[in-house]
Formats: structure tokens, C-alpha cells, sequence
């Protein structure tokens, strides 16, 4: 049976009408139009679905929606401002720390709740809050340096 909740997503007001025992990634996905978000395993293991609830990071493919009913939201969609890219984005992109860019989403958003829980983590911090991220092209280590950079606000030559 279906039921109607208002989901807050990237600062707008979505109202859908679903089963509540649908996955938050496959609302986002298919009525929200919101495709950044990716599917991996289904089953919470890559955690290249996260998003930001109330800021924090949740595997959307296992959330479901009525969970997420009443919270923040954020998507990968959700993070730029004012046509800028976020801090993170920008480092990622300057560090090279994508590849085919299908685990970038939660990564990049796993990275933002770490970073706003704590502006300057270790490396073993930062390998920490991304270690359930799996990046099949193994770009680990561009990764930890876009982190890196992101965390010391260091911007790109020129």
C-alpha cells in the first residue's frame, strides 16, 4: 500500500507518493530523476549509493524511504552551489582522483561528512570513513590525496 511522505532533497521539497518499503536510492533514482546517486551491489557493500542524511552517511540502497521522510538529504547532485563546484569536487577533480567515476558519488560524499565532522583528519582518519567505499579501479591513492587536499584548502595552480 502506498503512502505519501515529503522528502527534503538538496534544499527542495519533493513530494512522492510509494511503497515506504522502497529503497531511498530507487526513489531518487527513478521519481526523482536524481541519477548521481548509483547503484552498485544492492546489498550495502560498496557504498557507491551513500547520501547525507541529517549529514550523515547512509547507504541509500538499503534505506527506506519512509526512513528518510522528515530528514536533510543530500545527493551527489546537491553538493555544488552557485554553478561552483564543492571544495571536495574541486579537489577530486584536481587530484585525479576519478576513473570511471562510479564510486565518486559516495566517496565524494562520505568525504564531505568526514571533513565536516572533522576539517583536519589523519590518514588513517580519512582511510577510516572511506573504507567501506570500493573503488574497482583503484584509485585509492588519488583519493587520499583529493581528501588531503580538500581537508588543508590547498587550490590548483594556476
Amino acid at each position: 500500500m502506498n503512502e505519501k511522505f515529503v522528502l527534503e532533497v538538496n534544499g527542495r521539497a519533493h513530494r512522492v507518493e510509494t511503497d515506504p518499503r522502497r529503497s531511498l536510492l530507487e526513489v531518487l533514482r527513478e521519481d526523482l530523476k536524481l541519477t548521481g546517486t548509483k547503484y552498485g551491489c544492492g546489498e550495502g557493500q560498496c557504498r557507491a549509493c551513500t547520501v547525507l542524511l541529517d549529514g550523515r552517511p547512509a547507504v541509500s540502497c538499503l534505506t527506506p524511504v519512509q526512513a528518510a521522510a522528515g530528514k536533510t538529504i543530500v545527493t551527489i547532485e546537491g553538493l555544488a552551489r552557485d554553478g561552483a563546484l564543492h571544495p571536495v569536487q574541486k579537489a577530486f577533480a584536481d587530484e585525479g582522483a576519478m576513473q570511471c567515476g562510479y564510486c565518486t558519488p559516495g566517496m565524494l560524499l562520505n568525504a564531505v561528512a568526514l571533513l565536516d565532522r572533522n576539517p583536519r583528519p589523519s590518514d588513517s582518519q580519512i582511510v577510516d570513513a572511506l573504507n567501506g567505499n570500493l573503488c574497482r579501479c583503484c584509485g585509492y591513492p588519488r583519493i587520499l590525496a583529493a581528501v588531503r587536499r580538500a581537508a588543508s584548502g590547498v587550490q590548483r595552480a594556476g
